[in-house]
């Protein structure tokens, strides 16, 4: 089964140039965000007919959607330029999942039930979605990272729950540059940390899981 890799790099990521696998990147319209993938398929144009795996972007929906510390202007919440509510219609339209950081903002915005940090599929709306937390750690991330999943038309089948222990950290955990700085004047050294590229990166195992999800799928609401 063909599925549509929403939202991703078409030339170098982890999707590109699989076998029965659409790419689709994204474009800026309106100039506030960063031009990506300016020369291919916009994700938010996609009409089907395959199932789907979406990355919306998270920078606008995460813990830092102002900027984080060492932002010079304050951003808007949710001002991705319609990328997750794309996403979102993708999957409830044509099946398949979406994934977003644990404790994304998305979810209450769109009226996402949130799901339990221990994991487990739970019902995410009255659109027939589901939703589940699970941990990138247990498929090939160097860290942690907690995701949450969203998914329409897949067979919910158990995957592993829970903390992945003994990883790296995504980021210090502070959430204001007067945090990090009162942190550094007490003598606090930076800790360990991945590099931003290390942090977006979609593991090869995590990859492979949300396309066997998608893959499950009898399809959305078409």
């Amino acid at each position: 089964m063909t599925v549509a890799a929403l939202y991703v790099d078409t030339a170098l990521g982890p999707y590109a140039r699989m076998d029965g696998v659409e790419c689709w990147g994204w474009a800026t319209r309106n100039g506030t965000q960063q031009d990506l993938f300016a020369k291919t398929r916009d994700a938010r144009d996609y009409r089907g007919p395959h199932p789907v795996v979406a990355h919306p972007p998270c920078e606008r929906w995460g813990r830092y959607w102002s900027g984080g510390p060492s932002a010079k202007r304050r951003r808007l919440k949710g001002d991705d330029a319609g990328c997750f509510a794309a996403a979102l219609w993708s999957v409830r339209q044509f099946g398949g999942v979406l994934e977003h950081p644990q404790a994304s903002h998305a979810w209450p915005w769109f009226g996402l039930r949130k799901p339990e940090w221990s994991g487990g599929w739970a019902v995410a709306d009255s659109f027939g979605g589901i939703t589940c937390c699970v941990m990138q750690g247990h498929y090939g991330h160097e860290s942690q990272k907690a995701t949450w999943l969203y998914a329409v038309g897949i067979d919910p089948v158990d995957l592993v729950w829970g903390p992945a222990p003994g990883l790296r950290r995504l980021d210090e955990g502070f959430r204001t540059k007067a945090e990090r700085d009162s942190a550094r004047m007490a003598g606090a050294t930076p800790r360990d940390r991945l590099s931003r590229n290390e942090r977006v990166l979609t593991p090869v195992p995590f990859r492979d899981l949300l396309l066997s999800l998608a893959r499950s799928s009898v399809g959305g609401m078409v």
